[in-house]
């Protein structure tokens, strides 16, 4: 089940990558902390909620299985905060499961502006 989630979180973040080619942060779409896995197989994301601290941004958040006792995989991800367009963008991620069983990186990005954050894809 953890391949499943870490082909998940690769899938996820890199589904991204065409979203943020032409980087018009305003059409992103708004980011919420649940939204379905673009990885398929009934995964949610759970609790994607990012905050920016210093040069960085982080969030922990959960990739869920269907089903009646669903496998949860718990992770983390922190990307590098750069000022851009006049707002925060969080680029070059590197994840984690918080168990420390997979890791990766992921072109995902996250871009804050006036109070919103928006994701490249996700």
């Amino acid at each position: 089940m953890l391949r499943v989630a870490v082909s998940f979180v690769t899938v996820l973040m890199s589904s991204a990558v065409v979203a943020h080619a032409a980087d018009d942060f305003a059409a992103w779409p708004v980011l919420t902390s649940t939204f379905p896995s673009t990885g398929g197989n009934g995964i949610m994301i759970k609790g994607y909620d990012p905050v920016i601290t210093g040069n960085k941004c982080v969030t922990t958040f959960m990739a869920v299985a269907p089903g009646d006792n669903p496998a949860v995989y718990p992770s983390y991800i922190e990307f590098e905060a750069v000022a851009k367009d006049g707002g925060t963008l969080c680029t070059n991620g590197k994840w984690r499961a918080i168990d420390n069983s997979s890791s990766g990186t992921t072109p995902f990005q996250v871009f804050y502006k006036d109070g919103i954050f928006r994701g490249s894809g996700g």
